[in-house]
C-alpha cells in the first residue's frame, strides 16, 4: 500500500483531485480521476487518508418509473422557480410572503428555497388534482 506524506501545514486532502472528463468527449470512456478520501474516527492508526483512482460509471440498471418521475418533478419545478424569480408581476407579493414565514418554524430560510417549496407544492398539487 503506498503511502502519502503531507507537506508541513497540510492536515489532510479529500475530496476529487482532478476533474471528470465531460460526456461524449473525445476521451471520456477510458479515463479516471483522483480521489481522496480523509476518514475521522477514534483509532490509533494515522494512515487515515486513501487515495482512489475512479473510472468511468456506467449504470447496470435501467432507471424505474420513480426515478424517471422524480426527475421529471425536478426538472418542471427548477423551470418553475426559474420563470418565478423573473416575474415582476409577482416579486412582490413573493418577497412579502417570504419575509412573513422566514422566522416561524419550518420556514424557508432562503428566498430561493422558498420558491423551491411554492412551485414544488403547485408542481404536486397540479399532479393529484389532474
Amino acid at each position: 500500500m503506498a503511502k502519502v506524506k503531507w507537506a508541513d501545514g497540510i492536515e489532510y486532502v479529500s475530496g476529487l483531485m482532478t476533474k471528470r472528463p465531460k460526456a461524449g468527449s473525445m476521451h471520456s470512456d477510458h479515463s479516471t480521476a483522483l480521489l481522496a478520501t480523509h476518514r475521522v474516527a477514534a483509532t490509533t492508526n494515522p494512515n487515515c487518508t486513501r487515495l482512489y483512482m475512479v473510472g468511468p460509471y456506467k449504470r447496470s440498471t435501467v432507471p424505474q418509473a420513480k426515478e424517471l418521475a422524480a426527475r421529471s418533478r425536478f426538472a418542471s419545478v427548477a423551470a418553475a422557480v426559474k420563470a418565478r424569480s423573473k416575474d415582476l408581476m409577482q416579486q412582490a407579493t413573493d418577497i412579502s410572503n417570504f419575509l412573513a414565514q422566514k422566522d416561524t418554524a419550518g420556514g424557508k430560510k432562503t428566498m430561493k428555497a422558498y420558491l423551491w417549496k411554492v412551485c414544488g407544492d403547485a408542481y404536486d398539487a397540479a399532479l393529484a388534482g389532474a
